[in-house]
């Protein structure tokens, strides 16, 4: 079964191409220290849980949970078993934190090695909690917000096969049936991978529901278990609203292997496999235009041709098929200076005429691999004399030239990107196939966010230097909508080398990483300026400036968690949960 490719369009008037760096402030940054009853409940990994995956899944873990529904809300399980609130009204007058669950440890029943606690907030009156040993509790909250001191009341509880964390969850209700959603998420240990780790990654996608009983005695059970199995921890996991599908972006793709215990008729190879037919389309370019040849089928007249070309958008289809171009370009165009024709009545010939001369494209749409580049023989050969420093058989044939050979010992970490195969992918709940597939080559994977409660989790990828915020909304034609940016973040947080969590304000005002001991740097969007600044180079006044400020934590102990309000960061290790006041 062939993917059907997709694309992220960046919604340019987000992006700031005048951007030129952030200011260093020196403003305090006013901090507030909670001490903790007792520590928080971290399991550290065992010399068994040695792979990149369990570091990912297990070692990064964040300990520290956002209420999405109520502002400055936070949650966190310590060693006793207790679920813990604190709320935030007034900074000066921090009260301590309030248990509102408290569970007994039942390790001896553990099919698998101890995994930290995992806390989701469903809704705004539901909860669900993984103890670390493979039980699933659903609590009844009540409104959080109104009713902070009254205690959570266990619904379901339920244990479930081996230790698993929950990556996402949330609740609806169809024809009076209350449902909740669950994904889980497993390392297990896996024989048959002989050539690598050993190791394979599953989500479980668990729906529980209290349709069984009769009104008021209705009991909640579990409706249905669905499988997906992959190679690598995913970056981002949600299911959507209504429970219609899930979204999962990860380096290696996930597929679903079974539900309910029986495995599905399709084997996952071929529900993974990607259409290896012959090209669509061919393609060749220019310094000035690209020219691209769509083959057609049998008969086809202009009358038949569906074409439409904006600036940095191409759409080609035949009739009521499905286009076989469709998606965002890779550099801008002149529509009114580029044509098409049809040729011997087997192709479309598009000729798109460059809005800028000069860089070369590595693909007409993007996302879109089924066209095939044909390169010229003077492109051949400029190519081969650009590239002949590379191959030399000598390390450095001759050091006075300009361009020294190739070291990858010069690479720095900002330098790397993921492996190619990285993608997002979207499925459907119904069929438990892929409808939506996007590449995500060097777009480097950041961070994840609520920024609605009544929306799926935002991510956030690294385009260029920036860092675009992306929100999923699966029932509209755009399915990933470019919501925000931040200016340069994708550079400077690669440059953090003890960088252990991201984050930003709901509202946009300002990102935040995190130091694995004690620093965190904030990084403001343009705010304008109170005084007239000019820029020595240019000799032009500066209108905004783009604040970052360094906050250092008086504590020694490792950070567990990090989130982010519109005004406030929380900040939880061991001994101490900080608050930072970043907005007022």
């Amino acid at each position: 079964m062939a993917l059907p490719n997709c694309s992220l369009k960046v919604n340019r008037e987000l992006l700031d191409p005048s951007f030129e760096s952030y200011r260093l402030s020196l403003d305090s940054i006013p901090t507030y220290n909670v001490e903790l009853d007792a520590a928080v409940a971290e399991v550290k990994l065992k010399d068994s849980q040695y792979t990149l995956d369990h570091v990912r899944a297990f070692g990064m873990y964040n300990y520290l949970h956002i209420d999405p529904w109520y502002e400055d809300s936070v949650y966190f399980v310590d060693s006793k078993g207790r679920v813990l609130n604190l709320t935030v009204t007034l900074d000066t007058a921090l009260g301590k934190p309030h248990e509102m669950f408290r569970f007994e440890s039942d390790s001896g029943s553990c099919e698998g090695e101890q995994l930290c606690v995992s806390l989701s907030l469903t809704s705004a009156t539901w909860a669900a909690l993984s103890d670390g040993n493979g039980k699933l509790t659903l609590l009844r909250t009540s409104k959080r917000g109104e009713s902070s001191h009254i205690k959570w009341e266990p619904m379901f509880s339920e244990r479930l096969g081996e230790p698993f964390i929950i990556v996402h969850s949330l609740a609806h209700v169809c024809s009076h049936v209350h449902t909740i959603e669950v994904l889980l998420l497993r390392v297990q240990k896996d024989p048959s991978d002989t050539e690598g780790s050993g190791f394979s990654i599953s989500l479980e996608w668990i729906s529980v529901d209290n349709s069984a009983g009769q009104d008021e005695e209705r009991k909640y059970g579990v409706r249905k278990r669905r499988m997906m199995k992959g190679k690598s921890v995913p970056h981002y996991a949600a299911v959507e609203p209504q429970g219609k599908g899930v979204v999962v972006a990860s380096e290696k793709p996930f597929a679903f292997t079974d539900v309910d215990g029986l495995p599905l008729e399709e084997p996952p190879a071929e529900v993974m496999e990607v259409e290896n037919s012959d090209p669509i389309y061919f393609w060749q370019q220019t310094e000035e235009d690209v020219t691209v040849n769509v083959r057609l089928p049998e008969g086809t007249t202009k009358d038949d041709i569906r074409f439409k070309l904006t600036v940095d958008c191409l759409r080609v289809g035949v009739g009521d098929h499905a286009p076989q171009l469709d998606g965002q370009l890779f550099a801008p165009v002149d529509p009114e200076a580029s044509t098409w024709t049809i040729k011997d009545d087997k192709s479309l010939e598009v000729c798109l005429q460059k809005r800028s001369e000069g860089p070369l494209w590595s693909e007409v749409v993007l996302g879109d691999r089924r066209g095939e580049y044909l390169m010229s023989d003077e492109q051949k050969s400029q190519l081969q004399q650009r590239l002949s420093y590379l191959t030399s058989e000598d390390l450095n044939s001759n050091p006075e030239k300009d361009k020294p050979p190739c070291n990858d010992q010069e690479l720095e970490d900002c330098d790397m990107f993921p492996e190619d195969s990285s993608t997002l992918m979207r499925f459907d709940g119904a069929t438990l196939k892929p409808t939506h597939v996007v590449s995500l080559g060097s777009h480097q994977f950041l961070f994840s966010v609520h920024i609605d409660p009544s929306e799926m989790p935002a991510f956030s990828l690294r385009h260029d230097v920036d860092a675009l915020l992306w929100q999923p909304r699966p029932n509209q034609e755009v399915v990933w909508e470019h919501i925000s940016t931040f200016n340069a973040l994708g550079y400077v947080q690669a440059s953090k080398r003890d960088k252990k969590f991201a984050t930003c304000a709901p509202n946009f005002s300002y990102a935040a990483l995190c130091e694995c001991l004690r620093r965190v740097f904030i990084y403001r969007q343009p705010s304008p300026v109170d005084t007239v600044l000019f820029n020595r180079k240019q000799g032009r006044q500066v209108g905004q400036v783009a604040k970052q400020q360094v906050a250092n934590l008086d504590t020694n102990d490792p950070v567990l968690g990090f989130r982010a309000t519109n005004e406030r960061l929380f900040v939880l290790t061991a001994n101490n949960l900080y608050v930072l006041k970043v907005n007022n």
